[in-house]
């Protein structure tokens, strides 16, 4: 190639003139030529590709074909930079180190390129795996949405993250190791009392990991279901290696520590299968025997009237002449809603409260609140 490029230019002209160790101007002119190509042409195909992806993803929504084009644009404009690299490399004359009396650049430079071209190849190649893990997690949660339970759903981003840790962690080790030959083998043998360090620091870490481990053995809750743990009640949004994300009730996004869960009381709200109510219906002394029992009924009439309430015989609406309070006669009031959604719960609470005020105002019972009567006594 070097005999033909010369040809092509000729001699006599400014791009025969040796600037480096018999290396003409003209290589290197055309070395700025070919990577001023190859990214153009790494550019071009990842706008091709990227289009097509999009194109399809719009026509028919997410496939497997266009998060494979999607999945290796980016990564194809890599590719083509270490190819250019790489065809840059033999534009150049290096030095023999068999024959001290070549001319060229130093040997050691022409291996160095060659394992840098290589090694930005390899990158392209462990991006390109590393991003089709989508490809897999799209497959993944079209298995898990077949199934009635989420909790497999839960473990779709567990692995996704598994998978991409490992393809960078070997892809890492074997560019360094196997392609730079940076002897990463000898260093990580060598680093045996920095590894025990890194060991002792990331006990956190590996207990958070075997706590996910556990959460998806023993099931304690699942995605979208509502929990309560460590004083915190929220959704579940995602379960991860580290920790557990749960959207509180407030809106604000807490991640628990999962090695924390593993080891903790956790109340699943979300698998009940009805929401209680209890409460005292407060009336005044003077209501006597007949308003009392007329209160007791009305409001045993009222919740045979609301078809949310459970009445299962385990369960039924209770409904007692409780107590002697201090101010007030106590009505003890207790009835199960089902299905056990909580805004279901607060409109059926509504109904209730404002009928029960309806009818008692309307018998004229009334409701008592803390008072004291003060009696004064008469000297005679």
């Amino acid at each position: 190639m070097n005999e033909f490029c010369t040809n092509i230019v000729g001699s006599g002209h400014w791009w025969n003139y040796n600037l480096i160790r018999g290396n003409e101007a003209w290589r290197f002119v055309v070395i700025l030529g070919v990577i001023i190509i190859t990214l153009a042409a790494g550019k071009i195909l990842q706008f091709i590709l990227g289009g097509l992806a999009q194109k399809r993803k719009n026509k028919v929504g997410s496939n497997t074909i266009s998060i494979f084009l999607k999945s290796i644009s980016k990564p194809s404009n890599v590719a083509f930079l270490g190819i250019g690299l790489f065809v840059c490399r033999s534009l150049v004359v290096f030095a023999n180190p068999e024959n001290p009396e070549s001319v060229g650049l130093d040997a050691a430079i022409g291996a160095n390129w060659t394992k840098i071209s290589l090694a930005v190849i390899a990158i392209a190649v462990a991006y390109a795996f590393y991003s089709l893990v989508d490809l897999v997690e799209y497959h993944l949660l079209k298995l898990t949405s077949k199934t009635a339970t989420k909790l497999d759903d839960m473990l779709v981003p567990v692995v996704r993250k598994s998978l991409k840790i490992t393809i960078a962690i070997i892809s890492a080790l074997w560019i360094a190791d196997g392609i730079l030959e940076l002897q990463i083998r000898a260093i990580i043998v060598s680093a045996g009392v920095g590894g025990i360090a890194i060991a002792l620091a990331a006990k956190d870490t590996v207990a958070n990991f075997f706590g996910s481990i556990t959460i998806f053995a023993d099931r304690p809750f699942q995605v979208d279901e509502l929990i309560e743990v460590q004083g915190y009640v929220g959704t579940v949004e995602e379960v991860g290696f580290r920790s557990t994300r749960i959207r509180t009730l407030d809106g604000h996004l807490v991640a628990v520590p999962n090695s924390v869960i593993a080891n903790t009381v956790v109340k699943n709200i979300g698998r009940r299968p009805f929401i209680r109510r209890v409460t005292n219906i407060t009336i005044t002394y003077d209501s006597g025997v007949a308003k009392t029992e007329k209160a007791i009924q009305i409001i045993k009439e009222i919740l045979a009237a609301v078809p949310e309430i459970n009445t299962a015989p385990d369960r039924p609406a209770r409904v007692y002449f409780d107590d002697f309070a201090d101010c007030s006669l106590n009505i003890y009031l207790a009835y199960w809603v089902k299905p056990p959604d909580f805004w279901l719960f607060k409109e059926v609470n509504d109904k209730i409260n404002f009928e029960i005020l309806k009818r008692f105002d309307a018998e004229g019972i009334e409701f008592a609140f803390p008072s004291q009567t003060l009696y004064v006594k008469k000297d005679q």
